[in-house]
């Protein structure tokens, strides 16, 4: 499903229009991006947790020198599914 399939489904789901799905679409993301970037986290109660995981620094080669490098730490959104969400995707899966 991509995001403009999504909107779609909202749009025919809810009975918004289309222009007002791709809002509410798009305004949520853009929460959960900023939310993140801002170091909380956002859970969805039944969905999952999305949160910001922090990558150690670590060595590593330059395949072209074949020298040591360093490789910067950097923070990583990170996804958790719900108890929910795990058993209903196992379900189907069946």
């Amino acid at each position: 499903m991509t995001k403009n399939d999504l909107i779609d489904n909202v749009a025919d789901n809810v009975g918004l229009t289309k222009k007002t799905s791709r809002e509410v679409v798009e305004y949520l993301l853009e929460t959960v991006k900023k939310t993140l970037a801002s170091g909380d986290k956002v859970v969805l109660t039944g969905f999952g947790t999305f949160t910001v995981r922090k990558r150690k620094s670590r060595k590593g080669v330059n395949p072209q020198t074949k020298q040591g490098i360093t490789i910067a730490g950097r923070n990583l959104p990170g996804f958790t599914a719900g108890k929910d969400f795990k058993k209903q995707v196992n379900t189907k899966s069946k």
